[in-house]
């Protein structure tokens, strides 16, 4: 939009608008008709007004930057290294102090401005919405309150992004399915692809992002590049996938607590305790207020790593995890392999379907691109987000390949999907099962937080009109739905009781196509609006006006051949997640066939005896 110079904002008169202007359409369809003074409204309720167009997005976002650009210079002349302050921070007692103070004074900013314009612009909590009643502040004043709650280092997303607690013990899994080879080949391609997926998501972030129409969630630059209808697609993707997540860790706990009690408790009553305390944990409708306790998941997975690592190296594997729960019947000597191992050693399913397998749950490892988003909104300087995150999926390829490597070669073809139950003795696997119980609950607890609060706010709310969290009908809808959404994941978790197969299914389905698929439609989006724009077109901030020549599958097409390279490289990176999405479909219900098909002897999770 370099044609158009960057203006401020209208006078203060011009800031409140009816109800009727806020849902007008401020694309003009000739640079003849009269243009109109419109404003709009800004901030979170803004993300989701599908009224504002791709070039408004644009104009405020490239000035967003240019003002970040000029802050951090001044920020880095007071502070040295971000990701050496992130850590003295979180060690260091004078760290936490200074942060506490820094948070405490960003309160008392938020706490003033609302004192000044009643009903609030924007609050510390993650529920609220601005009120149309507040557009009366100044832009100085709105971007400064809005900055104020963005604080995060790159440093301190390079933590966030390799505190996952779902992947590391599927990681000997992967290298029993298709060998030492092939699994190192897998998690190094798939790993550099899943690079370039988090940099595309960056690029379009930049892009689109400021503090009048921030984005959020996964969902919104989807709004804003291909319309409404896709970011509910998105929104509802996003749900099932944290609904199945949590049906996940619902089957895996219970298992924990089975092994810890030797088999002697009811493993459907084990879930039901499972599943009450996730319900518990719903209570609590934000995340900062157990926020300080999930950083201990990370500290119980550095242990749990090093109990299974000396396990394996001292001890035999625990057999009945795997005989009771694979394709592997009978005991024989452990084994280990370059490539792909022989049909009868395989836990899943024989042939091509065993190494897709492996690919679905070695995608695991990778899933956390569906946040990135939601981790670039709290970036004080966005623009250093690629940092934090090449170092962490550098970090994140070499701990999983060094992990799954060294278990499968003591472990051999009995390397389980959730690793913990095939270590021995009971002293060191209890000692694993507690910790995964431990961490697991914090799981439970935050993605049922996430995943409700996507559920409620981006279908319920935006689809089904219901009220906001943070009104009394809506926070009785919000503890009304929750038993409903746990009575749901329990169902599914004692329907699929083999943890090999509802893993590479979710794994599938889901975290491949938000990992690869979807980050390639967003860059390939985004790159051909920008192209596609005409001279004399573009959005005039003094009006608030958007000029286009043309609309449609025209422009489209004239976008596409002038980014007819970057758009051919995403748009095959696209069919590749849909491939892989396909194939991954397909191994996983292949799986769960020759587990559970005619003859099969695996136990159901509906039943006090434990399905493994």
């Amino acid at each position: 939009m370099e044609h158009i110079a960057p203006m401020t904002h209208p006078a203060p008169e011009l800031d409140v608008v009816t109800e009727q202007q806020m849902r007008r359409p401020s694309v003009a369809p000739s640079a003849n008709e009269k243009p109109q003074v419109m404003e709009r409204v800004w901030g979170f309720a803004a993300r989701t007004d599908s009224t504002v167009t791709y070039e408004e997005y644009v104009y405020w976002a490239k000035i967003e930057r240019e003002m970040e650009i000029e802050e951090n210079k001044v920020f880095l002349a007071e502070h040295r290294s971000p990701l050496k302050e992130s850590i003295k921070n979180s060690l260091t007692k004078g760290g936490r102090a200074k942060a506490k103070a820094e948070k405490e004074a960003r309160l008392q900013t938020l706490s003033e401005l609302n004192e000044k314009q009643p009903g609030g612009v924007i609050t510390d909590v993650e529920e609220s919405r601005p009120r149309n009643d507040s557009l009366k502040v100044s832009d100085a004043e709105w971007r400064n309150a809005a900055r104020a709650l963005r604080t995060a280092s790159w440093g301190q997303m390079f933590f966030l992004i390799t505190t996952d607690i779902l992947g590391w013990s599927g990681a000997p899994f992967v290298f029993a399915s298709v060998g030492y080879g092939t699994g190192v080949a897998l998690y190094l391609i798939f790993g550099i692809f899943a690079a370039w997926g988090g940099w595309v998501i960056w690029q379009t972030f930049l892009d689109l992002d400021s503090s009048r129409y921030p984005m959020q969630s996964f969902g919104d630059p989807f709004l804003r590049l291909f319309g409404v209808r896709m970011r509910h697609f998105i929104n509802v993707a996003q749900s099932l996938q944290q609904f199945f997540t949590v049906a996940i860790l619902i089957f895996s706990k219970a298992l924990n607590i089975e092994q810890i009690a030797k088999g002697k408790v009811c493993y459907t009553a084990m879930m039901v305790v499972i599943m009450a305390v996730g319900m518990l944990g719903g209570f609590i409708r934000s995340l900062k207020k157990i926020g300080w306790i999930s950083n201990a998941a990370v500290w119980f997975n550095i242990v749990n790593f090093i109990i299974c690592m000396v396990a394996a190296s001292h001890f035999a594997p625990y057999y009945p995890a795997i005989t009771r729960s694979t394709l592997i019947k009978t005991i024989e000597p452990i084994k280990v392999f370059a490539g792909i191992p022989p049909d009868q050693y395989q836990q899943q399913s024989p042939g091509f379907a065993a190494s897709f397998n492996a690919v679905n749950t070695m995608v695991y490892a990778y899933a956390g691109a569906l946040l990135f988003v939601a981790f670039l909104s709290e970036m004080r300087h966005p623009l250093d987000f690629w940092k934090g995150m090449f170092m962490a999926q550098a970090f994140i390829c070499l701990v999983y390949m060094f992990f799954g490597v060294y278990v499968y070669s003591f472990y051999g073809q009995y390397s389980a999907n959730n690793i913990v139950n095939v270590v021995n003795p009971y002293g060191l696997q209890t000692a694993g099962n507690v910790l995964r119980l431990l961490s697991g609950w914090i799981a439970i607890i935050m993605y049922f937080n996430i995943g409700m609060k996507t559920v409620y706010l981006e279908v319920f709310q935006a689809v089904f009109k219901f009220p906001s969290i943070v009104e009394k009908k809506g926070k009785i809808l919000w503890y009304l739905l929750g038993p409903c959404y746990w009575v749901l994941a329990f169902v599914v978790a004692g329907a699929v009781p083999n943890l090999n197969g509802i893993v590479s299914l979710v794994g599938a389905v889901f975290m491949m196509n938000f990992t690869y698929t979807f980050p390639g439609m967003m860059y390939m989006g985004n790159i051909i609006h920008k192209a596609a724009e005409l001279p004399g077109e573009g959005f005039n901030p003094a009006t608030r006006e958007t000029i286009r020549h043309d609309q449609g599958l025209k422009r489209w097409i004239r976008g596409y051949k002038k980014t007819w390279f970057k758009s051919t490289v995403a748009f095959i990176y696209v069919l590749l997640g849909l491939a892989c999405c396909g194939m991954g479909t397909w191994a996983a219900i292949e799986g769960l066939k020759d587990v559970f098909g005619p003859g099969g002897t695996v136990a159901v999770s509906f039943g006090c005896p434990v399905p493994v």
